[in-house]
């Protein structure tokens, strides 16, 4: 079973303790395509749910990527600065974007689970 939780944007979100780690799910890169470029925000940046925290550029367009939770980033993954295939070959493992420092308790009642995603995108 999945820890993960997912956006209506195709972000997901990995808790332990109060870190979040953010990504975009693998329907969001396949649908992308080659990943060409990921911009990240700079570590100690305080989000806002809902903000935009990240742009991810592919050989078809460009989209926004936007925090699932609020709080403080404590760590980028400069692995897909200098590689940003890994977003396209690992995107819900090696190729998650950013880690937050979360304010208190995270509301993911509004996010779906992994399963309620799947049925989602599903065709």
């Amino acid at each position: 079973m999945s820890d993960k939780h997912y956006t209506e944007d195709h972000e997901w979100v990995s808790m332990d303790g109060d870190i979040a780690t953010v990504g975009i799910s693998n329907y969001a890169q396949d649908q992308l395509g080659d990943v060409v470029f990921v911009e990240l925000p700079d570590t100690g940046a305080s989000l806002e749910k809902g903000a935009e925290v990240a742009v991810v550029e592919s050989v078809k367009a460009a989209s926004e990527v936007y925090a699932p939770v609020a709080g403080d980033v404590v760590e980028v993954n400069d692995a897909i600065g200098d590689n940003p295939s890994l977003v396209n070959e690992d995107a819900e493992g090696e190729g998650w974007f950013l880690k937050i420092k979360v304010a208190g308790a995270p509301d993911l009642s509004e996010l779906m689970d992994a399963s309620a995603y799947a049925d989602e995108v599903a065709d």
